[in-house]
């Protein structure tokens, strides 16, 4: 069984028999998270870009944990010269690891590290246990959000709702229909005043639309993909 835990903004664990996934770790200064990145489990770290609100913890995670870090290949350079043993994807390329793969697929955002590594953000098509879950990361609204379930069908899709640095709740809707997931989980709102969004809102008119169904986790949620 897959499981998905919502640890706020846009971090996510993924775990299946044991073995934990842990996407875009944002926890310290986070006002929303609960979890440590001094406790937190990860086996394997996904990244969708190098923002702070997405790079977060990994570095501390990472060391503590000796996960590998998967990123766009200018984060993943950024992070072996901290140490860290990563992967470095570019866009389309896959990694495939024990019970599973992550593929890194387009976003329509900005990229630069807090260190200042300018670089092309992504979304994440992941399949753990026989599950494939597609973050979206940060982006925009865009027509190829449709390509992933062309090659894989997506079981849950997690898509940002807030506004401001992303699409609002109201394009997420048509991102919804693009992606042509079963189950859907908004993320990247509510964190600080400039994303705020009404989540329940957004459920209803995916819902109405007949789109897919649509599951608002609090922090900390956890639900089986």
């Amino acid at each position: 069984m897959t499981t998905l835990t919502f640890l706020g903004q846009s971090a996510i664990l993924l775990e299946n028999g044991g073995f934990n996934v842990l996407v875009d770790p944002f926890l310290e200064g986070n006002p929303k998270a609960t979890a440590s990145p001094d406790d937190v489990p990860a086996d394997l770290i996904l990244l969708t870009h190098g923002h702070g609100d997405h790079l977060g913890d990994t570095v501390r995670i990472a060391k503590r944990t000796g996960a590998p870090v998967v990123a766009v290949v200018e984060v993943a350079n950024e992070l072996a010269g901290e140490g860290l043993d990563v992967v470095d994807l570019n866009l389309g390329g896959t990694h495939e690891f024990d019970g599973g793969w992550a593929r890194l697929v387009p976003a329509w955002h900005t990229g630069l590290t807090p260190n200042g590594t300018p670089h092309t953000p992504g979304g994440l098509v992941i399949n753990l246990g026989g599950k494939t879950v597609y973050h979206l990361g940060d982006t925009a609204l865009f027509s190829d959000l449709a390509l992933p379930s062309k090659r894989d069908a997506i079981d849950l899709a997690l898509i940002p709702i807030g506004g401001h640095y992303t699409m609002d709740r109201h394009d997420a809707v048509e991102a919804a229909r693009l992606v042509a997931a079963s189950h859907v989980v908004p993320v990247h709102y509510d964190t600080f005043p400039p994303i705020e969004a009404d989540a329940e809102a957004f459920k209803k008119d995916v819902e109405d639309a007949g789109i897919a169904k649509v599951t608002v986790l609090p922090v900390d949620g956890t639900l089986e993909v």
